[in-house]
């Protein structure tokens, strides 16, 4: 980077492939997190750390929390760029804007707040960064645009609970952490995280959404998130089991909010959380369908109550 450079810089450029999009015909959120894990090692690079993802790093930065907001879908063959800022650099950690584009259009795609910290690779031990970055992280100095900012999402009660919290919840995925799910230097990448809840987000809200298709006289009907905010612990690493509980937490009329336990059935311990804001998508007109309120008032005894702050 440039001495010169001053605000926002581009982190990745790239597009969306079929093989990106999901049921729902766009890109799954899954692949979103992995943008901004991509687009994360381009902010390392700005901030004179061009090694903070290779084997052999000293340093690295690790993501301790994604705000997510999802602007307008990005379907196949859509061309996409990202760019990043510094929003606060604290002793060890950074509050970084990552802002994902159409490049046709112009127009917001996704957003995310970022928080990390700056960390030895292996252990995950923080420590202070270098007056080199400090110095980058002045010349990246960015606000958070209002458009990116959260809108409604409350904090997660007590967010890395232990598992007698998440027991009350139903086991909705379980399975191992493979190989090839972990990044090198062996932890879980967060995009697999992402890809755990939305295998099985669809699943959960299956029976809401067929009565909902039936009573709005829709065709096809499916789900898009609006909103996330996923909290990171230590994720688990290659071989470990892990279990993902999650529950309704509120219903409104055109939002549902949900909350997500990535647990370790072995110590119950959680390694990760997530809140969601999604909403009812008609696939064929692309818009969200609102729960007419007869049917609203009969849904809400599937609400754990208690989930949120």
């Amino acid at each position: 980077m440039s001495e010169t450079e001053h605000g926002p810089v581009q982190i990745w450029r790239g597009g969306v492939n079929t093989w990106d999009c999901d049921e729902m015909g766009h890109m799954n959120v899954r692949v979103y997190v992995a943008r901004a894990l991509e687009g994360l090692a381009g902010m390392a690079l700005h901030l004179g750390q061009p090694c903070a993802f290779a084997p052999s790093a000293t340093a690295t930065l690790i993501v301790r929390e994604h705000r997510m907001r999802f602007h307008r879908e990005a379907r196949a063959g859509a061309g996409l760029h990202m760019t990043g800022g510094v929003a606060a650099m604290g002793e060890s950690d950074a509050v970084l804007v990552q802002l994902l584009t159409h490049s046709e259009t112009g127009e917001p795609c996704a957003s995310f707040v970022t928080r990390v910290a700056h960390a030895t690779p292996l252990d995950g031990r923080p420590f202070a960064w270098s007056p080199r970055a400090r110095e980058a992280g002045k010349r990246l100095e960015v606000e958070i645009p209002r458009f990116a900012a959260a809108r409604s999402l409350i904090d997660v009660v007590d967010p890395l609970a232990e598992y007698g919290r998440a027991d009350a919840l139903p086991c909705v995925g379980q399975g191992v952490v493979a190989p090839e799910a972990c990044d090198v230097f062996g932890r879980m990448g967060a995009d697999r995280f992402m890809g755990r809840i939305s295998d099985s987000t669809g699943p959960l809200m299956a029976p809401l959404r067929r009565a909902l298709a039936q009573a709005a006289d829709v065709e096809r009907l499916g789900g898009v998130a609006l909103e996330y905010r996923l909290t990171y612990g230590d994720l688990p690493r290659a071989g470990d089991h892990v279990e993902l509980r999650s529950g309704l937490a509120s219903l409104e009329s055109k939002t549902a909010r949900i909350v997500h336990w990535l647990m370790d059935p072995v110590s119950g311990r959680a390694y990760a959380t997530a809140q969601a804001v999604v909403a009812n998508f008609d696939l064929d007109a692309r818009k969200i369908i609102a729960i007419p309120e007869p049917m609203l008032a009969g849904l809400q005894d599937q609400i754990t109550p208690g989930l949120l702050a």
